[in-house]
């Protein structure tokens, strides 16, 4: 599979740390330390999941080689929907006249667009499709509870837009080489460990301890578990990207697996927590940082939970 062109939207606003202190009582030092958050993304008046979505696959497709009509599959990954009937799927593909695809929405929280590759990938081994978009688009703030200790200070919103091919299209499509992905309700408290219910409007993470703890280790597992798949050594890899969780969660993973920090590409101390689009995100800001042949290794962990990792070579 072969990335051909990326985009992304990342809204104007930014909540700083010390709007906080009145809000939920902590202090901007207190949520630095504990999150490597400083600054965290927040959506405009008019804009929603929705909005950012069709911005992010509107700048990709300024760069497509190919007519946007010849996507044949359409998947929008996220745990943030605007609407769940007239998904975010069908909308791009009404937007941008995409007639001949399949249109999708998934979710497995911040795992999604790992997941959403794989289920591309698996279109593809069926010949079912030959070239698929993907869309992630987080609006957190619709549903956060800002006034919330646990949780209120950590997300931000975000949209990133991606096509892939079966084929290379040109010399410059960066490859993914492997990808994998695992459900873990069982594991922790699983389901409970973050939560949204959007009839309440609150997306909560009441058990962080345990979050922290598995996605450490779940991140850790999925990385080498793709390198090994691919049969790269883990020292190969130029880069590694992990889900912009926490930024002691992301020191955590470099520390265990002997990977420095130098070679650790991150955003969360800008942004926030942008979810599914989090990592895909970092990846596409640092596009013109990738040399051709550097391999990165992208790992990911959601609330609910579930991990996955791709490997992919520029």
């Amino acid at each position: 599979m072969h990335i051909n062109a990326t985009g992304y939207y990342i809204p104007p606003i930014r909540i700083h740390n010390d709007y906080f202190l009145e809000v939920n009582g902590l202090s901007s030092d207190w949520i630095f330390q504990r999150t490597g958050i400083e600054t965290r993304t927040k959506v405009a008046e008019g804009e929603n999941s929705f909005t950012m979505g069709r911005k992010a696959v509107t700048r990709a497709a300024e760069k497509l080689p190919y007519p946007i009509e010849e996507v044949d599959l359409i998947i929008s990954a996220g745990y943030t929907p605007q609407d769940t009937v007239g998904t975010l799927a069908h909308t791009v593909q009404r937007d941008f006249n995409i007639p001949n695809a399949v249109s999708v929405m998934i979710s497995s929280a911040c795992s999604s667009c790992v997941n959403a590759i794989e289920i591309v990938e698996g279109y593809f081994a069926a010949n079912k499709a030959s070239k698929a978009l993907i869309v992630c688009s987080e609006n957190n703030s619709y549903y956060n509870d800002e006034s919330d200790p646990n949780s209120g200070h950590l997300w931000g919103d975000a949209a990133i837009a991606m096509f892939i091919s079966k084929e290379k299209v040109t010399e410059n499509d960066p490859e993914i080489l492997n990808v994998i992905s695992h459900g873990l309700g069982h594991i922790g408290k699983g389901p409970e460990g973050v939560c949204l219910a959007p009839k309440e409007g609150k997306l909560e993470m009441p058990n962080g301890k345990d979050v922290f703890a598995n996605a450490t280790r779940y991140m850790i597992d999925a990385v080498n578990e793709v390198t090994a798949k691919s049969n790269v050594e883990l020292a190969e890899l130029d880069y590694i990207i992990a889900h912009q969780a926490n930024m002691r969660i992301i020191s955590n993973v470099l520390k265990n697996l002997d990977f420095p920090e130098s070679k650790s590409l991150n955003n969360i101390r800008n942004y926030g927590n942008t979810g599914s689009a989090s990592a895909f995100l970092v990846m596409m800001e640092h596009e013109k940082t990738f040399q051709k042949g550097n391999l990165v290794g992208i790992t990911v962990f959601g609330g609910g939970y579930s991990s996955g990792a791709t490997l992919i070579r520029f």
